[in-house]
């Protein structure tokens, strides 16, 4: 009996593990990004359901072959977690094609053997078949795991599409690049890097969809001194395409085309007050750029 705890002991601990994980992931995210700003809780709320009834899932197939390997005489928590940890889908496969045949314990020797076997390769001792051991290789074991599981895999699957049909038609996502909420992007952008050091926002992409939007959040500390200095070079700039400066807070809204600078801008701030503003690049078919922009 102790044995088969000890056994199950990293099952029990590595769930919640993950689960742990999941949430510090959530977590740092919410920090890092200012929360959820200009997205509805639908969203956050459908991606959480579908962690959850993935898990779920995972953890419901997974019990079903801890107790089919147990039946097998093979490693029970092993297979569980290769199981688990390896998607449902994944996991059941590599299961299948490698789970071994239902052995029976020889009544002379105690060896395992197949339920087939017509004599022990052990001792040879002669095995009589037994009607109850038919019986028990045509019964599924353990349905409950098996259609539980099923239900929460088409939960996930709900749960995938509602979210993807809503983050594809932009609903409940703020996409407003004068809102003084967070901007969030529909579409894609290919980047050399984006960092915040020093507070010295640094931002070299070479391309990106048309309308999309990065941005900082960026303090300001003495509005009549202070000017915002922005370093920006588009190395290609084709016809009709901007990139266009905005600095968002509250009801102030300021924007400044600075797809052709001839020299870094130094832009006044003694319209905004001390605090938080939001600097925005709105990237309109302009590619290969370099930006330097930061505060003092």
């Amino acid at each position: 009996m102790n044995n088969t705890k000890k056994s199950r002991l990293p099952f029990y601990i590595g769930i919640p593990v993950i689960l742990l994980l999941i949430c510090l992931r959530f977590g740092l995210y919410y920090l890092k990004s200012n929360g959820f700003s200009g997205l509805s809780m639908l969203l956050p709320v459908l991606l959480v359901c579908f962690i959850l009834s993935a898990l779920c899932t995972s953890a419901l197939f997974a019990a079903w072959v801890y107790h089919d390997c147990k039946r097998r005489s093979d490693d029970p928590v092993l297979w569980a977690v290769i199981v688990f940890t390896a998607t449902p889908f994944i996991g059941l496969l590599i299961y299948f094609l490698r789970r071994s045949e239902i052995k029976m314990t020889c009544p002379a020797c105690g060896q395992h053997i197949s339920v087939k076997a017509k004599y022990c390769q052990e001792c040879g001792t002669y095995i009589e078949k037994e009607d109850n051991t038919v019986m028990e290789k045509q019964v599924t074991h353990h349905l409950k795991f098996i259609i539980a599981g099923i239900m929460s895999m088409v939960l996930m699957l709900v749960y995938l599409t509602w979210f993807i049909v809503s983050a594809a038609t932009g609903n409940g996502i703020n996409t407003n690049a004068a809102s003084n909420e967070r901007v969030w992007n529909l579409g894609t952008i290919s980047m050399n890097y984006n960092t915040y050091l020093d507070d010295i926002w640094k931002l070299d992409f070479r391309s990106a969809s048309k309308g999309f939007v990065k941005e900082q959040i960026m303090t300001i500390t003495d509005a009549d001194a202070q000017l915002l200095y922005a370093d920006i070079s588009c190395g290609t700039v084709p016809d009709g395409t901007a990139l266009v400066l905005l600095l968002v807070q509250e009801d102030v809204v300021k924007s400044i085309d600075v797809t052709n600078l001839s020299e870094p801008l130094k832009y006044p701030l003694n319209e905004f007050e001390n605090g938080n503003v939001h600097v925005r690049l709105q990237i309109n078919g302009v590619e290969n750029t370099v930006s330097e922009i930061y505060i003092q």
